[in-house]
């Protein structure tokens, strides 16, 4: 991508006029632009309106640091003394336009990305809305709504192209790092992302930043492409393009950001030829508007498809056969102990004073009728959901006190009774996001990446999208992910759920395989009783929110409270006594 911008740079230089080389250097700046929006907005999914913002911040940290003393004093006559006959080169004041994106970029994400979602994208407008009126009213700086003239025009061609393609290497990589890895994971399903060790407000926190700096950046180049601006040079105009191009794109890729900036500049070119031709003005923004319209209808995820270019994968090195799974064995490993735990909902107890310990090198189940508190149970061991009462220890991590990304790396490992796949990512990528957090170099957490998939026999899928694959092979790439987090327990909420009898054959083979190669401890909820009774070695009975009994299959399955309990259904309380698969619907619902 990065060549292909070289190449129009080059024809430009040798066959445009003059007029042509200053409307590639456009491009290529508002190309910077669009990735530094793409950056933050296509990793997070949260659509920004403030990266105009920070390009008109940059704008006027360039204009006001180059201006020509003289100039200086006759347009700015009031300019504090702070800032007054710097008269700046243009590399060193774009360094400090930087500065103060990043500033500004810090300070903003601070308050914003407190929210999410729809929220969030409205605060960012607010953001854009505060910046634009704060330019306009600081007359004594900005020269207020009247054009800030006299910008050198130090940044032609060259440095324009140069700085997009060093901005599409920065965007297209971060995509492949840690941060960029947790951010897509956190827009795709925060729920999940939390479940390996992600913090969503800082996965979101560091791409706002960077691409803050990026924009402002770009700003401070378009200052010297135009020579001359106003505030309402970067307002809503700006904004709207912005965000059409890289809607018509493919918000997802750098790869999308490119083709939409080569869409819209032509579309933008013609439409401008158009506009003077039949004397009526307004035309452009309103082709863009159609133009983003028809895509969002007929291609949602843009001219690109969602596509990325994949060429340094693709030429490096894969292994040339299947990753063995290594034998991880944990001696002295901590005990987790449920002390008196509740949990309230208003007037409804979902929990009520359960206490129990799991040994490690265990497997527990934890069984009951619809409604007794087992989900929930699991989301307080996992951090998820915090006790109104009771403590929760994992040796000497108080669980009950730790944010439930922080619970993980403790060691507590968990999946969901819904799937919670990332599903715009790979399976490769679903497992890597959370092997990263256990391993800091790149090619140790891609190894254990594989290493899981091997383990669960998915490794033939690395490249496959998550959200592509069938409904059992999604529930093994979650526990997968899971593994990866090297958890001392790994809690699996109704793991058999929707598998057809020999997927649940081969689960059970695969966990008991688990707990034996790497002695860790297993906590399931599960309706199977089948499935839990032939697994497990200890059972929990939880009926309305209470626990009810402890103890081996047998002595569960001979447990007057707990047959008591699935009394609901003849069917049900044979199953208990038989040990065959209970075809009861309280058996087969979800908690």
């Amino acid at each position: 991508m990065a060549a292909a911008v070289l190449l129009i740079a080059v024809a430009a230089a040798l066959f445009g006029s003059t007029s042509m080389q200053r409307v590639v250097a456009h491009a290529a700046v508002m190309l910077s632009a669009v990735l530094a929006l793409q950056l933050f907005s296509g990793n997070s999914r949260i659509v920004s309106f403030g990266h105009a913002a920070f390009m008109a911040l940059g704008a006027y940290t360039v204009g006001i640091l180059t201006l020509n003393a003289q100039l200086q004093h006759n347009a700015l006559p009031q300019l504090p003394t702070l800032l007054a006959d710097l008269e700046l080169s243009t590399w060193n004041a774009l360094i400090v336009a930087a500065l103060v994106g990043a500033i500004a970029g810090v300070i903003s994400g601070a308050t914003l990305l407190r929210l999410s979602g729809s929220a969030a994208a409205i605060a960012t407008l607010a953001f854009l809305i505060i910046v634009y009126t704060l330019l306009a009213a600081a007359r004594e700086i900005t020269r207020g709504s009247q054009p800030f003239y006299g910008v050198p025009r130090d940044a032609g061609l060259w440095a324009t192209a140069l700085f997009a393609m060093l901005t599409l290497v920065i965007t297209r990589t971060f995509r492949e790092t840690s941060w960029g890895l947790a951010a897509r994971a956190a827009a795709d399903d925060e729920a999940g992302a939390i479940a390996v060790g992600i913090n969503p407000r800082a996965a979101f926190f560091f791409p706002w930043v960077l691409s803050a700096t990026l924009a402002a950046v770009a700003g401070g180049l378009l200052a010297q492409v135009l020579g001359a601006f106003t505030p309402h040079t970067f307002y809503f105009d700006l904004a709207f393009t912005l965000l059409v191009t890289l809607i018509v794109g493919g918000m997802g890729s750098s790869l999308g950001a490119l083709a939409g900036l080569l869409a819209t500049t032509v579309l933008i070119e013609v439409m401008r030829q158009v506009e003077s031709a039949v004397s009526v003005f307004g035309l452009t923004q309103s082709a863009l508007a159609i133009a983003m319209i028809l895509v969002i209808w007929r291609r949602p995820e843009g001219l690109s498809g969602g596509l990325e270019l994949n060429l340094l994968r693709r030429l490096g090195k894969q292994p040339a056969a299947p990753v063995v799974p290594m034998e991880v064995k944990r001696a002295n490993a901590d005990v987790l102990r449920v002390a008196a735990v509740t949990k309230r909902y208003a007037g409804l107890v979902a929990v009520s004073d359960v206490s129990f310990e799991i040994a490690p090198d265990s497997i527990t189940g934890i069984i009951g009728p619809n409604g007794a508190g087992k989900t929930t149970l699991v989301s307080m061991l996992a951090g998820h959901v915090p006790p109104t009462d009771g403590k929760i220890h994992l040796g000497e991590t108080a669980v009950h006190k730790t944010a439930a990304h922080r619970v993980v790396r403790a060691g507590l490992g968990r999946t969901f009774q819904n799937i919670r796949v990332f599903t715009r990512m790979t399976v490769l990528e679903n497992v890597l996001s959370a092997a990263r957090g256990v391993h800091s170099n790149v090619a140790a957490a891609e190894e254990a990446a594989r290493r899981e998939l091997a383990r669960v026999g998915l490794l033939e899928q690395a490249d496959a999208l998550a959200g592509s694959l069938a409904y059992g092979m999604r529930r093994r790439v979650e526990i997968a992910r899971a593994l990866a987090c090297e958890p001392t327990f790994l809690l699996l909420d109704e793991p058999a759920a929707g598998l057809n009898p020999a997927e649940t054959r081969e689960l059970m083979i695969l966990l008991a395989a688990v707990r034996k190669e790497r002695g860790i401890g297993i906590v399931l909820v599960e309706h199977d009783l089948m499935f839990v009774m032939q697994l497990c070695e200890s059972i929990l009975v939880l009926d309305q929110g209470r626990l009810i009994a402890d103890g081996t299959p047998a002595e569960v399955q001979s447990h007057p409270a707990v047959i008591a309990a699935y009394l609901g259904s003849r069917v049900a309380a044979k199953s208990l006594a038989t040990n065959q698969p209970s075809l009861n619907p309280v058996a087969a619902g979800s908690n």
